[in-house]
């Protein structure tokens, strides 16, 4: 994890020395947080770096699932999340619509609401988001997004204390982001 905050902040650093003079053609880069996770005992953190209306972003999170979304039966999803995406806006100076995708790797945990057996799955997604930046002030800004994620490849099924698990095909996300760009 120190690895990856590390390696971004390193990219951010040698793109801050690139910047080029044409504010058409300047990269920006940014950091941000998101509600979600937060809210449900987890955690998050995001960078991305982009130019004109494109940018490429890089995030994890750890997320606890709320046992109502959740398959009936389990308990205690606690999700590791790590994905790579680009985004599209549809105006300048990262304000107003954007649409995004990319893929996504899950690392799982379950436990059967029976007992406390636990399952270990990994999972890869691919991703469409689309959300709305707002500016607070300058380059802060907040952006409600919803998302879909698509069930690719992974642990499919598997039975956890006489119970059948499978993650879904489509796994639905909305929340609120905050973000701050250079």
């Amino acid at each position: 994890m120190k690895k990856v905050i590390l390696l971004v902040f390193t990219i951010f650093s040698i793109q801050l020395q690139a910047q080029s003079t044409n504010k058409t053609n300047k990269l920006n880069f940014g950091l941000e947080l998101d509600a979600l996770p937060y809210a449900t005992g987890g955690y998050f953190g995001a960078g991305w770096i982009g130019s004109n209306k494109w940018r490429g972003r890089a995030l994890f999170a750890d997320v606890n699932k709320p046992d109502f979304v959740t398959k009936d039966g389990f308990t205690k999803h606690h999700i590791k999340a790590y994905t790579v995406l680009l985004d599209r806006f549809l105006k300048d100076d990262w304000k107003g619509w954007w649409i995004g995708a990319g893929p996504v790797y899950w690392k799982s945990n379950i436990q059967s609401n029976n007992s406390n057996a636990t399952k270990s799955f990994d999972n890869f997604l691919l991703n469409g988001s689309l959300g709305y930046s707002f500016s607070i002030y300058k380059n802060i800004y907040i952006s409600p997004w919803a998302g879909l994620s698509f069930n690719v490849s992974g642990n499919d099924t598997f039975v956890l204390d006489n119970k059948a698990y499978n993650l879904p095909l489509l796994n639905p996300e909305a929340s609120v982001k905050f973000g701050i760009y250079f």
